[in-house]
Parts: C-alpha cells; sequence; structure tokens
C-alpha cells in the first residue's frame, strides 16, 4: 500500500531546524561572512520560524589546506628546476667572466686571507662565480656585479634603464635569477624603485654581499676548483 493512503501516516517536517540541513527552497536572501554563504528563508507553515544553513566556501577551504602548502612546495620546486634550465642555457649570452690578469700566487692566497680581497680582485672574482655556478647560485655574483655597475651610472635615463633591468632580473618573483632576500629589504626596493638611483639597491647589496660571505664563501675555499688553481701556481712556481 502507498505511504501517502497509509492510515495515520504523517509526512515528516523536513523543514524543521533540527533536522533539515539541506538547500531551502522559498525566497532566499544570502548574506557572505567569515568567508562561507548565509541562506534565510521564511517559510509559511513552519510556526514562522527562520530556517538558516551555512556552507564553507570550497574555494576558502581549499587555499587554506591546500594550497598555502603543498601548492606553494611544488611551486618552489618547479621554479628551482626551471632556475637551474634557464642559467645552463642563458650561459651563452652572459660573459663567462670580467677582463683581468692572471693572478698571482700571492693574490690567490691572499683571497683565502679576507672575502672583500677575493672580491675586490677582478680575477677572483671570476673563480668565485665559477665556483658559484656549480651550486646554481651565480645570480648573486650576477646581481651584486649589476649594482656596482649601477653605482657607476649617471646618466638618468641610464639609471632608470638598469634599474629596472636589475629589478626584473634578480628581484621580481617571476624570475628564474631571483635572490634570496627578506620581506624588509624588498619593501624598500619597492618604494624606490619608483624613482630609482645608482644606490636603489643598495640594503639589497649588502645582504646578498653578507649572504655569500657566509654562506657560500668558506665552501668555496675548500672546493676543488679554488684548491687546484692554487695547487697549480705552487707547483709552476717550484718548477721555475
Amino acid at each position: 500500500m502507498c505511504l501517502r493512503k497509509r492510515k495515520g501516516y504523517r509526512p515528516p517536517d523536513l523543514f524543521h531546524a533540527d533536522i533539515y540541513t539541506g538547500p531551502v527552497p522559498g525566497e532566499r536572501g544570502g548574506e557572505v561572512m567569515g568567508g562561507g554563504r548565509t541562506e534565510t528563508s521564511a517559510l509559511s507553515g513552519t510556526g514562522g520560524r527562520a530556517i538558516t544553513s551555512q556552507r564553507p566556501n570550497a574555494c576558502c577551504f581549499c587555499w587554506c589546506c591546500c594550497c598555502s602548502c603543498s601548492w606553494n612546495e611544488e611551486e618552489r620546486r618547479k621554479r628551482r628546476r626551471r632556475k637551474r634550465i634557464t642559467q645552463d642555457t642563458k650561459m651563452e649570452t652572459v660573459p663567462n667572466c670580467e677582463a683581468c690578469t692572471k693572478p698571482s700566487e700571492e693574490e690567490m692566497r691572499l683571497w683565502s686571507q679576507s672575502f672583500e680581497k677575493l672580491m675586490r680582485n677582478p680575477a677572483g672574482r671570476n673563480l668565485f662565480r665559477e665556483f658559484l655556478r656549480t651550486e646554481y647560485s651565480e645570480e648573486n655574483m650576477l646581481f651584486w656585479l649589476a649594482c656596482e655597475d649601477l653605482k657607476q651610472e649617471i646618466n638618468k635615463n641610464a639609471i632608470d634603464e638598469k634599474a629596472r633591468a636589475i629589478y626584473e632580473d634578480y628581484i621580481s618573483i617571476l624570475s628564474p635569477k631571483e635572490v634570496s632576500l627578506d620581506a624588509r629589504v624588498r619593501e624598500v626596493i619597492n618604494k624606490k624603485i619608483e624613482e630609482p638611483t645608482p644606490h636603489t639597491f643598495e640594503d639589497a647589496q649588502l645582504q646578498i654581499y653578507t649572504l655569500m660571505h657566509r654562506d657560500s664563501y668558506p665552501r668555496f675555499l675548500s672546493s676543488s676548483i679554488y684548491r687546484s688553481l692554487v695547487h697549480g701556481s705552487s707547483r709552476t712556481s717550484s718548477e721555475s
């Protein structure tokens, strides 16, 4: 027998606030609050009670639980891969070294005593840059050299052009050659880049210099690139 015809059958009150959790038919008034959507409807035959149901915003939930963690980590891995590929393919267009004379044995030994002496010497910078390339961090030296070049510029148009090129190549998060800077320094650059000067990237240059000094320089001194050069020079001197 059909339930609707059974004697004493009474359909359940689907619209009771304690039972119903689905969409509410009838007139709706929507208001977005706290990342979720609120639906309210006044129904006849329910004792004048207003039924309210809240649904989580699927996009917001996805961003909090997925995008900010696994998505960002995957994006960082992709950027590191792009960075390696870009560096490997762009070495043809970037000069491999600065013009310099062959360093003496004494000069090479001084490089191990002071990072400043290494960075002041063109031959030392070339060798250190070669080492950084093996660690996929050559952009640190390229950025430092670009800042040094900008400091020597006096033409306003050239300053604007070079400063914006430096920003796009080494500061922009979209660049595969982006250098590692903290939020404070980035904020300073974003303000100064509107009216660039030869010293727009001074804070950033100092931070990258410090990073190379503390992080890369100790490994450079124990690297085969540096040791083979020093030992080769010593052997040549002794044979002479």
